[in-house]
Order: C-alpha cells, then sequence, then structure tokens
C-alpha cells in the first residue's frame, strides 16, 4: 500500500495504491479536497490546511477500504531552488571495479556545497557517470575504472516551509514517508523515457505556481517554480468581469479557451455580479482575451528562464504541459507557438486502476508520488512517532532513495 498527497493552492488530492509482487501499480483509492490553506506553495493557514489533508485522505481511504499511516507528500514553492554539481573520486580496491560503495561516494561529493543555515537539500539526482572519462554512463557498477565522476543535479528547499507542510500531514494524522518535488512526481508519471533522452521540458501549471522541470539525456538537467499559476487567470477574470473570484473560476472552467484560432464571433455568456443576485452577458472573445494573455506571461518568464540555464548543447525537442492549468482548450497550440516547440498535454500513465477518474493533468503530480513510492518501497521502513525527528527520517529516506 503507498500514498501519494498533494497539498495545492487550490485543492489537496490524496492517491492510494497497491503494488503487486510482479510490479504492476494499481489505484485502489482516490481522494479530493478544496484547498485554501496554502499560497503559493507556502503554508498560510495550519489548521486549513489539516482539514483539507484530513478530507481528501478520509475520501483516498474510503474508496480503497484501507488506513493509510504513511504518504508522500509533495512540495512546491518559490523557496524551492537547484543548481546542477559535479563529483569525482578514486575506485577504491584492488580490482578497481566500480562498486556500490564507490557509487554511493561520488554522489556524495556532488553534494559538498555550501548551504546557508535555513535551506536543506531534499534531492540529489544523478545525471550521468563519467568513468575513466567515458561520458554518458547511467550504471557504472562492475566496470573497471581507476576514477569516476557525476553529474547530478541538486534541489533545495527553505527548511522552515517543508517543516510547516509536514506539520500539517503529521497533524492530520498522517506520517511523512517521505517529500518530492512536485515536478519530478510529475514528470515520473506523464513522461516515456524516450522524451527524457530526446530532451523535454514539463511545465506542471497548478494554481498558485508552475513548476518547470527540464530532462536531457535521461535525468534532470534544470528545474524551476515561477510564483503564478491558474489562480492569476482567475483573479484578471474576476477584475475584467466584476465578478466575484468563485464565479470567474466556474467561468474558466466553462468558457474558457486559450484557443486561438477558434471562432468565437459574437457568442456570449452569462456572468454573475459580485453580489450573485443578478447576471449579465460577456463576450467569449474577452474572456480568451484575458486567458491567453495571462497564459502568455507565464509562458515567456519560463522562456526567459530556459534561454538563462539551458546553454545550446542542451537539445530540447518537445513541450509537455500538465497539471489543471493544461485542461484549458488550446493551451498546448498556444505554448507550441511561444516555444517554437512541439507541445501535447500529459496525463498520468503507467498506472492501472481507476485510471478513468485520475487520468487527467490536475492529477499527474499525486499519481507521480506514489510511482516514487513504489519506486522506494522497502528501502525505508518509517516508524510512527510523536513527530519529533520527521525531518531527519524524510531526508536520511531521500538520501537512499536518489543517492
Amino acid at each position: 500500500m503507498i500514498c501519494g498527497l498533494d497539498i495545492g493552492t487550490t485543492k489537496t488530492a490524496a492517491v492510494i495504491a497497491s503494488v503487486g509482487r510482479d510490479g504492476p501499480i494499481d489505484i485502489i483509492g482516490f481522494g479530493v479536497a478544496p484547498s485554501s490553506g496554502l499560497r503559493k506553495g507556502v503554508v498560510t493557514d495550519l489548521e486549513e490546511t489539516v482539514k483539507s489533508i484530513e478530507a481528501a485522505m478520509e475520501s483516498a481511504e474510503r474508496m480503497a477500504g484501507q488506513h493509510v499511516s504513511h504518504a508522500f507528500v509533495g512540495v512546491t514553492g518559490e523557496h524551492i531552488k537547484s543548481l546542477n554539481s559535479h563529483g569525482i573520486v578514486a575506485v577504491s580496491g584492488d580490482e578497481h571495479e566500480v562498486g556500490p560503495l564507490d557509487v554511493k561516494r561520488v554522489v556524495d561529493a556532488s553534494t559538498i556545497i555550501t548551504l546557508p543555515a535555513e535551506r536543506q537539500l531534499i534531492h540529489t539526482l544523478p545525471r550521468e557517470y563519467v568513468v575513466d572519462g567515458q561520458n554518458g554512463i547511467t550504471d557504472p557498477v562492475g566496470m573497471t575504472a581507476t576514477r569516476l565522476e557525476v553529474d547530478t543535479h541538486i534541489v533545495t528547499a527553505g527548511s522552515s516551509f517543508i517543516a510547516n507542510v509536514l506539520k500539517c500531514v503529521h497533524r492530520a494524522g498522517i506520517e511523512p514517508a517521505g517529500v518530492i518535488f512536485e515536478p519530478l512526481a510529475a514528470g515520473a508519471a506523464v513522461l516515456l523515457p524516450e522524451e527524457r533522452n530526446a530532451g523535454v521540458v514539463l511545465l506542471d501549471i497548478g494554481g498558485g505556481t508552475t513548476d518547470v522541470a527540464v530532462y536531457w539525456g535521461g535525468g534532470v538537467y534544470h528545474t524551476w517554480t515561477v510564483p503564478v499559476g491558474g489562480d492569476l487567470i482567475t483573479n484578471d477574470i474576476a477584475l475584467g468581469l466584476k465578478t466575484s473570484h468563485g464565479e470567474a473560476e466556474n467561468v474558466k472552467l466553462a468558457f474558457g479557451t486559450a484557443d486561438v484560432a477558434a471562432d468565437l464571433g459574437e457568442e456570449t455568456f452569462e456572468v454573475k455580479a459580485v453580489s450573485g443576485r443578478t447576471t449579465r452577458p460577456a463576450a467569449k472573445h474577452f474572456l480568451r482575451q484575458i486567458i491567453v494573455a495571462r497564459m502568455s506571461e507565464i509562458f515567456k518568464l519560463v522562456r526567459s528562464n530556459l534561454a538563462e540555464n539551458c546553454p545550446p548543447e542542451v537539445m530540447l525537442a518537445e513541450l509537455v504541459l500538465t497539471g489543471g492549468g493544461a485542461e484549458l482548450t488550446g493551451v498546448d497550440a498556444l505554448a507550441a507557438d511561444l516555444f517554437d516547440l512541439p507541445a501535447r498535454i500529459g496525463t498520468p500513465m503507467h498506472v492501472g486502476g481507476l485510471t478513468e477518474t485520475i487520468k487527467h493533468p490536475a492529477y499527474a503530480a499525486v499519481v507521480g508520488l506514489v510511482l516514487f513510492g513504489a519506486k522506494s518501497e522497502g528501502a525505508v521502513q518509517p516508524a510512527r512517532t510523536n513527530g519529533k525527528g520527521v525531518w531527519h527520517r524524510v531526508t536520511s529516506w531521500v538520501s537512499e532513495v536518489f543517492g
């Protein structure tokens, strides 16, 4: 039994999966609840966040018919930063054969970086190994060499921000089994190995943030979080149509589109006034204008960041959009034009069970958390405690799984 918990700005989702002996992963429980205690990945109200976690977990457990005590938790936010690092060690042993200990040593060597006291390393992701100058090695164990090198992608987070998220999870009666940066989880759910090798940009468009992950040569090369998401569009719709935030969200879901090629003519729809007592007509082309302007702004921010952080040798072949914001009609075509790359919408793959229920871009991250959990099952068996030492156990788990 593996559980993933995605605590977002607009919703909290929980997925419970069973993992068979021969590897298949089946979703047996799913729950979702409105979320109002987070803003852009940062906890703003502990009690509200706890309530949303409890509601989502209760729904998932009821559907699965099972109680869950541990969950892999997705995290995001502007406080998360990343960098690429390099490690090098001499191969130990008389036979100069690379062993698992050498691999661990070289990955550890790549993490020798200076971090401020308020930051914590959460991921060390090996991208490729170099054996005596020969690069492109994915698994050096068993090879003969005198020198072993590794290129890694390192993700760090603000310790206090992560601690507050984990505190909410614990108060909801769930022990954190691990923390995963959400675009990495989403990538596990929606990307194919061929895309990771060829070079792909993953955009996970959530309510409060847009998470970016660049995969190249089979591994993660760059990650970043834009502190804006679908809520920015909703706010602008509310202002433009002079309505409430809730009504703006309903209008966006019912009539919103980013398809600039669609002929909307003089089509209109009814929108409620702020009071909710009266309605008035609004033009669909005006709604599209608001959506396209804001989505284009997000895409341009990402494009600028990629230009700064991905050198010319990092060849990108495709763009994959996922998250709730990717469900807007025409958003893939808009992104393809702005990035000058083929684009597709990413929906969760690699799992069975309740696929129709969760086969939506909005649930890519929570499904990916389950996939990560299945990958690490057996590596760590966290024990229930009174909450002390949670962060120590989480970082130990990350070290074992990703190191």
